[in-house]
């Protein structure tokens, strides 16, 4: 029996024929034409795509020894549900994430020791400062923002953070296109080439920080990445002498999902890099194979600031070691108002205009 091949365009989907007098493959819905041996070979190449593949192996993580957790205490905030660890000097102290009382709720006990901390090089003023230069140059926050919020409190934290290394195999295929545009007397035309362009690699992967604190928003703590790892030293309680630490509450087997995502993205985004000559540029697919993955443990520095204005609880987050720092600040409405009515007398495009204005809120 006679086995039927169909060929999809690349383009649009529709089925593509043999065209006897171009001696070409072509799509009678978009008029593309494709050669048969390109075609041949794309479909090779993507027969090779095979299912992501992650592996990953237990760290050689380490338990407080008895010594250790006698100097520990651990803190409940009965609001949050936050459980924070300090030290045996650390008095009643507040919550850091909704800033309620912490409750002392006996030593630290059943859980993994930190292999690696980094410790504080930025202090509370810093933080302050850093804050106040932040907002300041905030250009549509209200001007009571500015001078009458409120800085309800600062605390310098060790965020529990899970990192992962690995091996990687990359293969990705892009769709690219090339635009063309000539003219005669009669017409303008624009042609449009399209490309299937495929890119293999082999990367090395280290310290991929995933937060393994759920009070701590993932998107917030990837804001003020990155830390220098090659500052980080073997974990000793001594760091934790007046900061505060959240304890894990997100297991290492539940933080991979996480940082699988983040190492297809980062292989998609470098070999997207090798990929020039073109006008567009988007990524079809891609396969990604970890291997002799393996996660360790360590703390990383943050101070986190709460404001309030108006009633209304506003959270900061600096990087401890860089001085990094994240937050929403208020829109005055008024401002952003007056500005569009300018633009509009002016006649300014508006794809000007929201260019500019990303460019004032970053």
């Amino acid at each position: 029996m006679a086995e039927l091949f169909e060929y999809k365009c690349p383009n649009c989907g529709g089925a593509i024929e043999f065209d006897t007098a171009s001696q070409k493959m072509k799509c009678p819905y978009c008029d593309s034409e494709f050669d048969v041996e390109a075609l041949k070979n794309m479909d090779n190449r993507l027969s090779e795509q095979k299912p992501d593949e992650f592996t990953w192996e237990k760290g050689g993580q380490k338990n407080w020894d008895e010594n250790e957790e006698e100097k520990m205490c651990l803190f409940v905030c009965k609001s949050c549900g936050g459980e924070i660890v300090a030290d045996e000097n650390t008095a009643a102290t507040e919550c850091p994430y909704c800033n309620n009382p912490v409750v002392m709720s006996g030593r630290l006990s059943g859980t993994l020791k930190p292999d690696y901390v980094i410790p504080f090089k930025l202090d509370k003023n810093m933080a302050k400062q850093t804050l106040k230069a932040y907002t300041k140059k905030k250009k549509f926050a209200p001007n009571l923002f500015k001078t009458e919020n409120k800085l309800e409190e600062i605390k310098g934290i060790y965020v529990p953070f899970w990192l992962f290394d690995s091996d990687a195999t990359a293969n990705v295929n892009f769709k690219a296109t090339r635009t063309t545009h000539w003219s005669d007397k009669k017409y303008r035309y624009t042609k449009t080439d399209y490309f299937d362009v495929f890119r293999s690699g082999n990367m090395r992967f280290q310290n991929i920080p995933v937060d393994g604190s759920s009070k701590m928003a993932d998107d917030l703590m990837e804001s003020i990445e990155p830390f220098d790892f090659g500052e980080a030293v073997d974990f000793q309680t001594a760091y934790l002498s007046g900061f505060l630490a959240d304890k894990y509450d997100v297991s290492m087997e539940n933080s991979i999902e996480r940082a699988n995502q983040r190492i297809k993205s980062s292989c998609e985004e470098t070999l997207r890099t090798t990929v020039s000559g073109f006008e567009t540029v988007s990524t079809e697919g891609s396969s990604v194979w970890v291997s002799n993955g393996v996660a360790k443990y360590a703390l990383y520095p943050v101070w986190i600031m709460n404001t309030v204005y108006k009633g209304e609880r506003l959270t900061f987050a600096m990087n401890g070691q860089t001085g990094k720092l994240v937050g929403n600040i208020p829109v005055s409405k008024a401002k952003l108002a007056a500005l569009f009515a300018a633009l509009s007398i002016i006649g300014t495009p508006i794809i000007t205009l929201i260019v500019g204005l990303i460019g004032l809120f970053d």
